[in-house]
């Protein structure tokens, strides 16, 4: 049975990245005298600003990180809640604090996100990077870095292999091509030579302004302990990292060269080990004198071992979960995520989710992946550079016209596309 309430809202949105903040704006758009509560564990709320609609279903947008006054400000009816979730009461409508608060609701909106999924646990050479607090961290420890070792192949993997400089990279992925999340192989081969080259001394403009920590302010805020709070072993201060999230951290290692990196395709991690654990035949791979000179080994499912200073796992996240599941009734997805209906809509009655912590059941739309053609028909497009064709390629996915007798010449930079089918 839950403790007594301190206070009930109409709604209440956990979570303080896109997904939750996104909520409650929509939430006081579509009802403005609404009775909204967010609760979140980190000053900073991640908020989308300068939205513009390029087409019918292609958007555009910044991601700002700012304190969550900023949020109360632009609505005053907004309380914020400063404490992360110790359980979720799905029968009684109510979720407790883990400051001891329990606010009652009509309707519950889930945004916890997910955390790192860990190639291995308390290792002090394995890390994982999902909020600024442990971005840096890694800023930290490759400063002192002569080679890392990136595993996985998401967004976050992606960004950090282009954007280390000082240090030898080890980039294992376990797929045939680089960004396979992303696009197909023929682009991501395109993208290889960028890991190679020299990078631009001057680095593009970031239109998205960056914010020191602050302290929350605003009159409706209950307060509670603004240190991590930790589940099962994981600590989480913030919101995911959102785009650009590098701007602002010299990711430099310790070394003078520029860039050196390595891709190892279709590959896992078979074992992380100290220089004692290392296998002979590990150590035939090794060249013989850098057996014993680093802290941690990581040797791979293709026969090779490399040894390093850091091992950074970017193999995905796991929903953030943990807090709801006890006591109550949610169906899971394959994945962990709290498995929802095309209304956002969970297994518990009035309890939506959104985010990294919930897992889309409805059945997926084929025009998903970027590849190009398929059966004479375009299914997706990678778009690279500032090209303004974004809703001439998006009518030809729409009206699945037959591009056969085109061919190849879809992809002609000499052919102006956009008035070919205008």
């Amino acid at each position: 049975m839950a403790a007594k309430r301190e206070k009930s809202f109409q709604f209440v949105v956990i979570g303080g990245g896109i997904a939750g903040v996104t909520c409650v704006e929509e939430l006081f758009t579509q009802v403005p005298s609404a009775d909204v509560a967010l609760v979140t564990a980190g000053p900073h709320i991640k908020a989308v600003t300068n939205f513009r609609q390029v087409s019918r279903t292609v958007e555009e947008f910044d991601v700002e990180e700012r304190p969550s006054r900023v949020l109360q400000e632009k609505f005053p009816a907004l309380t914020v809640i400063h404490s992360a979730v110790k359980a979720l009461h799905a029968r009684d409508h109510s979720v407790e604090t883990e400051d001891g608060g329990v606010f009652g609701y009509e309707k519950l909106c889930i945004c916890s996100g997910g955390r790192p999924k860990l190639l291995i646990q308390d290792n002090p050479y394995v890390v994982g990077i999902r909020d600024t607090d442990s971005a840096q961290e890694f800023q930290k420890r490759l400063s002192k870095a002569r080679r890392i070792v990136v595993v996985g192949n998401g967004g976050i993997a992606l960004e950090l292999v282009y954007e280390v400089e000082g240090c030898e990279v080890i980039w294992a992925v376990k797929d045939k091509a680089v960004g396979n999340t992303f696009f197909d192989a023929g682009a991501a081969q395109f993208l290889i030579p960028s890991l190679e080259a020299a990078k631009p001394q001057e680095a593009a403009l970031c239109k998205r302004p960056r914010y020191t920590t602050e302290e929350p302010g605003g009159v409706q805020t209950f307060t509670a302990d603004r240190n991590s709070h930790k589940h099962g072993g994981w600590t989480n201060p913030g919101s995911a990292l959102g785009p650009d999230w590098h701007q602002g951290i010299v990711l430099r290692g310790a070394e003078q060269v520029t860039r050196r990196v390595s891709v190892e395709y279709q590959c896992e991690v078979e074992k992380i080990c100290t220089p004692e654990e290392l296998l002979p035949s590990a150590e035939q791979t090794l060249k013989p004198d850098t057996v014993g000179s680093w802290p941690v080994y990581i040797q791979l499912t293709n026969g090779k071992a490399f040894g390093c200073d850091v091992i950074v796992s970017a193999i995905g996240v796991v929903p953030n979960t943990h807090p709801f599941l006890p006591g109550n009734s949610f169906a899971l997805a394959e994945d962990g995520g709290l498995q929802v209906n095309d209304h956002m809509l969970t297994s518990e009655p009035d309890v939506y989710a959104a985010g990294d912590v919930c897992t889309a059941c409805w059945e997926a739309s084929p025009l998903w992946h970027q590849v190009v053609l398929s059966g004479g028909r375009m299914v997706g497009a990678v778009l690279i550079g500032e090209t303004d064709l974004e809703e001439t390629f998006e009518n030809l996915i729409l009206n699945q016209m037959d591009l056969t007798p085109y061919g190849e010449e879809l992809l002609n930079p000499n052919i102006d596309i956009e008035d070919y089918f205008d």
